[in-house]
This record gives C-alpha cells, sequence and structure tokens, in this order.
C-alpha cells in the first residue's frame, strides 16, 4: 500500500527529503502496543454508542488481536511507506479484515489517537522508572545497613569538614531518590487524563462517550478541553525534567564513587565487574561505569531543553513539529533505565575500606567543631568565644603538624587555661559521630533507626507516598 491518507488533492508524491524527514515509524512503533490498546477501547466505545455495529466491532477486535500477535512474535512488517506505526496498524487491519476497518477511526483523528497513546507510553515508563529507583534505594539502604558505623570525612568545598558515617552518607542518596520518586509518582498522576475522542481539535459531532473511553483505558477522566488534549505535551516534559533531576542526583553519587576509588582516597574498591583497564598502564582500575554514568546526565538535559524548545512557540493547536516529542523522551527512558541498573550493580559490587575512611576522617582536624561545642557545653563559653579558643588549638596542631588529639592538656591550657582532661573524651572520630544524635544526624544509633525508617517509607509501603 502506497497512497497517502492526505487525499486526492495531492497528486504527486512527495520528494524522497519530503519522505525522510516526515517519516516516523522508525522510532513511533515503540507505541504499537499503547495504539492497539486504544483502538480496541475506541472500537468498543463506537459499539456501545451505536456508532458501528456489533458486527464490525467484533471484526476490528479480531484483526487488532491478530496484530498485536504478528508484532509480538516479531513477525509484523513496519512499511517506512506508511509513514507511523498509527498507518501502519490500519493498512495492516484493512488487508486483514477489509471495508470493516475504515470504520474504527470514525470519530477519532490522529492528533488525539498519538496524544492517547504517547501519555499511556509515559505512564508506564513512570511506573518502570519508579520500580527501578526503588530497587536502588534498596541496595543503598542495605550497605547503609551493614556500615551504619563505619566513620569517614564529611565535606564541605570538598574539604574535610566533620566526621560522618558511612552508613549516614549513603542514606542522603536514598533520601533523593525517593524525592525523585515522589516527582515520578505526582507527574504520572497529572498526565492520568484522557485526550482520546477531542478529535483533531474541536470534539466530534458523533455521540461518543469519552468517559466510556477513558475508563477503559485507566484513565482517571477525559481531558476537559479538547484543543488542550492535542497539542499539549507538558506531560513528556514533567518526564523528562523528573529524568534529569534523578540524573544528576545519579551523576553526584557517580562523582563521589570516582573520587572514592581512587588511589587518593582509597575510600571504596570495585571489582572487575564494574572495573576496566588501561590499554597502556598496566596498574590501572578504572572506574568506568560510574563515569559513563555521570557522563550520560548530558543526554537528559538536552532531551529536556530539546523538548522545550519545540513547544514554546507553537501556537495552538497541533504542529508537526510536536512529531518531535518521542525520540527525545525514548531516549531519556532507555538512558535512565541503563544508569539505574548499573549505579544499583556498583552499589552492590562496591567494598568499602573502614580502615582507610577512618584515617582519612582523623586528618584535617574534623573534630575542631567538637572541640568548640565542648567549651560551649562544658564551660559555659559563648560559641563565637569557643569558636575563637579552638582556631588557636588548631594552630598550635598545624605547628606541630600532628592532631588535635596528640596535644598535650598543657598545650591546650596555653589557649583556654580551663581546658581539662575531659576534652579529649571529644576528640576521637568515633566520640564526634556518636555525639551527633539530633534527628537527622550521622550518630551510628541514628543511621540504624534511619535504616528501618527508610525501608518502612519507601520500601515496605510498596509506591513512594
Amino acid at each position: 500500500m502506497t497512497s497517502k491518507i492526505w487525499g486526492g488533492r495531492f497528486s504527486a508524491g512527495p520528494s524522497a527529503i519530503m519522505e525522510e524527514i516526515n517519516v516516523s515509524v522508525g522510532f513511533d512503533q515503540r507505541l504499537a502496543k499503547q495504539d492497539l490498546h486504544g483502538s480496541r477501547a475506541h472500537c468498543s466505545m463506537l459499539v456501545a454508542q451505536g456508532i458501528i455495529s456489533p458486527e464490525d466491532g467484533d471484526a476490528i477486535q479480531e484483526g487488532l488481536l491478530r496484530i498485536e500477535k504478528e508484532i509480538s512474535g516479531g513477525n509484523f512488517l513496519f512499511k517506512r511507506s506508511l509513514e507511523d506505526v498509527h498507518m501502519n496498524i490500519e493498512s495492516r487491519l484493512t488487508d486483514l479484515i477489509g471495508a470493516p476497518a475504515g470504520r474504527l477511526h470514525t470519530a477519532r483523528s490522529r492528533n488525539d489517537q498519538v496524544a492517547t497513546d504517547f501519555r499511556m507510553w509515559v505512564r508506564a515508563a513512570f511506573s518502570t522508572i519508579d520500580e527501578e529507583i526503588m530497587k536502588l534505594q534498596s541496595v543503598l539502604i542495605d550497605k547503609a545497613e551493614q556500615h551504619a558505623g563505619a566513620i569517614m570525612p564529611g565535606f564541605t568545598h570538598l574539604q574535610a569538614a566533620q566526621p560522618v558515617t558511612f552508613g549516614h552518607h549513603l542514606l542522603a542518596y536514598v533520601e533523593m531518590f525517593g524525592r525523585d520518586r515522589s516527582r515520578m509518582i505526582d507527574a504520572r498522576k497529572r498526565l492520568n487524563e484522557c485526550p482520546l475522542g477531542a478529535g483533531a481539535l474541536a470534539g466530534t459531532s458523533f455521540p461518543i462517550d469519552r468517559a466510556l473511553s477513558a475508563q477503559k483505558l485507566d484513565f482517571d477522566r477525559p481531558m476537559a478541553n479538547s484543543m488542550d488534549a492535542v497539542s499539549d505535551r507538558d506531560f513528556a516534559l514533567d518526564f523528562l525534567s523528573a529524568a534529569a533531576i534523578l540524573a544528576m542526583h545519579m551523576s553526584r553519587l557517580a562523582e563521589e564513587m570516582v573520587n572514592w576509588s581512587s588511589a587518593q582516597f582509597g575510600f571504596i574498591r570495585f571489582s572487575d565487574a564494574f572495573s576496566t583497564g588501561s590499554s597502556m598502564m598496566p596498574q590501572k582500575r578504572n572506574p568506568d561505569a560510574a563515569e559513563l554514568v555521570r557522563g550520560k546526565t548530558g543526554r537528559i538535559f538536552g532531551g529536556l531543553m530539546s523538548l522545550l524548545t519545540v513547544m514554546k512557540g507553537l501556537p495552538l493547536t497541533y504542529s508537526k513539529d510536536m512529531q518531535e516529542d518521542k525520540e527525545t523522551v525514548f531516549a531519556a527512558f532507555d538512558t535512565m533505565e541503563l544508569c539505574l541498573a548499573a549505579t544499583t550493580g556498583m552499589i552492590v559490587d562496591m567494598q568499602p575500606n573502614a580502615e582507610r575512611m577512618r584515617e582519612s576522617a582523623a586528618a584535617g582536624f574534623t573534630t575542631a567543631t567538637d572541640l568548640a561545642d565542648w567549651l560551649t557545653q562544658a564551660l559555659n563559653i559563648p560559641f563565637r568565644e569557643s569558636h575563637h579558643i579552638t582556631g588557636k588549638v588548631v594552630k598550635l596542631a598545624e605547628g606541630k603538624n600532628c592532631l588535635l588529639s596528640d596535644l598535650s592538656l598543657t598545650e591546650m591550657q596555653s589557649a583556654e587555661p580551663r581546658i581539662t582532661q575531659d576534652v579529649f573524651k571529644v576528640l576521637t572520630p568515633e566520640a564526634s559521630a556518636a555525639s551527633r544524635n539530633s534527628f537527622g544526624g550521622t550518630a551510628p544509633d541514628n543511621v540504624r533507626a534511619q535504616v528501618k525508617a527508610a525501608r518502612e517509607r519507601f520500601l515496605n509501603k510498596g509506591r513512594f507516598s
């Protein structure tokens, strides 16, 4: 079949260039499942409303089922000459059942058909990504529980700041990914309105039942405005926006793993499953998976900016520009699935070096804040004065090239005579971390409680809420 649906007004076929720029079946065939589902629902509604006969409806449903089996079995031939997935399915339906196939498109335009199919695809994509994020949260929570008491340096400005626990650090990402899931779930709720029945832009004169179509396709309701229904793609932008923030969070975690696995940090080690070697330097163990997760973030950001740019100048309603909506979303979904799987695998695979992390946590005067807090709590010195005294003590330790805990009591008292031997109880990294027991703090007991709470919030209840 080579005829075009535009009709007899176009006596000559489009040029090869026009066909090349116009064809979309190479990528929109991913909507085949949704297109069939939407067509079955539309057909059922047409029969229920007496718009087509039950006999034609049965023939259409039987033909659609045969096409579904052909596609799932890999036996369906998608033809570029038929432009898109929708016309490929309609053409095949005509081949199979003849004239009744022509009744399926009654009271429907490709505009509302495409919008409905794409919403259903994105709806499923949100659910898939949510499940994958939950798997990543699960392995992070498990790893945090295993290392709830492992001491490491916490950083600000990438400078050692205060001792924290490795478990607490990992749980920070559990919270970030929880918010990513909530964005996905919120966006999924927003998109769950059905465009089907909006027609090309103005609705239809046929006595359709849009609520019935929406119900059959698991939408909450029909979209209220036919022009909006066919012309907006904010649901796709919601997906790309949520994906971009998720990608950013994964990139931050990937950056940490790149740093931690370096010889200079030495905090973690990956097995050969997530490391590669160098073609020239035999000693190298490169964290390529983490670097690629970090690098692929640009694809997601680019997809969001691409679709924003496509949509920003379009008047109502449909313009062919909107054909550019799908490839960016499909690519973002594929990239997210891969990066989530890789990140989950890396978290399971990585082995922390607790001794090296503890050694690093002790360096850089990371317990200076604990000294200042002790001066205020034990000696009732105003914190700003305590801060100044602590600075003098740090300067002494810098001059001796030693830790704060290595200074003698006499040396401490040269900065503040009221300091007692008790100060040394707060100057170890372990004591520092254990003292941070305020809600959300890094104390090991807190981390264990947070692990339990995180499992309940993010995993045991199923969907994040």
